[in-house]
C-alpha cells in the first residue's frame, strides 16, 4: 500500500468537495496540524541534539566567538 500526502485548499469549493469525497471513500487517514512548534519546543529539542553551547561567563563566550 501506498502513502501520499496532498495539500487541500478547504476554502474552496472544489477542496471541500475532494476532502468530502476522500472521506465517504473512508481512505482519508488523518489530517496533519499545521500549527508549528513554539519556540519553545524548538529551542528544547535544540538542547536535547546537542546544538546549545553554554559559558561559565561572558569572558568565556567571547573568547569563543574570538571577539
Amino acid at each position: 500500500m501506498a502513502t501520499y500526502t496532498i495539500t487541500l485548499n478547504e476554502r474552496t469549493s472544489s477542496g471541500k468537495a475532494l476532502m468530502a469525497y476522500l472521506k465517504a471513500l473512508g481512505v482519508l487517514i488523518n489530517k496533519v496540524p499545521t500549527k508549528s512548534k513554539s519556540s519553545y519546543l524548538r529551542s528544547q529539542e535544540d538542547k536535547r541534539a546537542g546544538r546549545v553551547e553554554t559559558f561559565s561567563s561572558p569572558q568565556e563566550m567571547f573568547d569563543s566567538l574570538g571577539i
